[in-house]
């Protein structure tokens, strides 16, 4: 592998704990200019690869979605010479053909959320990442290409609509982001996919949908506590589909290591600030982010 160093991981609701607390390798505490990860990062390798998990809620799922230290999260990935990062993350269905326990490799993203500080460099200059396509397409290609040897249904794109939560949507919410043509409501994407662009990461996420969306109501007579025990069952049932299909990915990453993402260079064209005016601690301060910029 002449490009791929290095696979990130990111396991969001139920295939955080479930991929972390199974995973053994070193524990690593990673300091960043940015404060504490959400966990210690697990790196290990699989199928001769080295990976770097890293569980985005914490152990326990303690942290909500807003206040997930995603500059941390993804620094620290950087920081430990990941190349590419397959994320997941537990969704809500839009779309009647996407069922709860099925599989959602996005291709957009539509960015709701506020609470968020959604770039490394506002602190030392001006950068403007290319983002109209927020997913790494040749990562996005292989997990599809993966797909055909787990049991559920995959399915190929999809618009994940990223809102601060961490409450669901309303009726009128669910309406309006069918409206708009979204496919998926989820809380996590944001900013994490747009950092990862940042720090020249090859980025795909994993849609794990659990149910559907509130547009879509549920039986009348369904008591609510056996419609939760329904969602996390669903869940459960998804985040197997998933770390199997991550899993085999990885093995089979020789398929595409030595191909160029356009993730990669992010930033050569981004920073529009005149280098003589960007001070020099901007370069110790960012690391791995700008050294071969700056």
């Amino acid at each position: 592998m002449a490009n791929a160093k290095k696979v990130g991981i990111i396991g969001g609701s139920g295939l955080g704990d479930a991929l972390c607390g199974k995973t053994t390798g070193k524990r690593t505490v990673v300091k960043t200019p940015f404060g504490e990860p959400s966990d210690a990062v697990v790196q290990t390798n699989w199928a001769g690869v080295d990976v770097a998990v890293l569980n985005r809620h914490g152990s326990g799922h303690l942290i909500n979605p807003s206040m997930v230290n995603y500059r941390a999260n993804i620094y620290a990935l950087k920081s430990l010479g990941c190349t590419h990062v397959i994320a997941s993350g537990a969704v809500g269905s839009l779309r009647e053909h996407i069922e709860p326990k099925h599989l959602v490799i996005p291709d957009q993203v539509i960015d709701k959320t506020y609470r968020r500080v959604g770039t490394f460099f506002d602190g030392f200059f001006a950068a403007h990442v290319e983002f109209a396509w927020p997913f790494c397409p040749v990562l996005r290609q292989h997990l599809l290409n993966c797909s055909d040897a787990i049991t559920t249904t995959v399915h190929d794109g999809g618009t994940y609509v990223c809102m601060e939560g961490p409450a669901f949507s309303t009726r009128a919410e669910s309406e309006m982001h069918r409206s708009w043509g979204a496919d998926l409501i989820g809380m996590t994407a944001m900013p994490e996919a747009k950092l990862a662009r940042e720090a020249e990461l090859a980025y795909a996420l994993v849609a794990l949908p659990s149910d559907y969306d509130c547009w879509r109501p549920h039986p009348a007579d369904l008591d609510k506590h056996e419609l939760l025990k329904e969602i996390i069952g669903n869940l459960a049932e998804a985040t197997a589909n998933a770390i199997e299909l991550i899993k085999l990915a990885v093995a089979r990453f020789d398929e595409i290591a030595d191909l160029p993402s356009p993730a990669h260079n992010a930033l050569e064209l981004a920073i529009w600030s005149n280098r003589q005016y960007i001070p020099a601690k901007a370069k110790g301060t960012l690391g791995p982010l700008v050294a071969k910029y700056l």
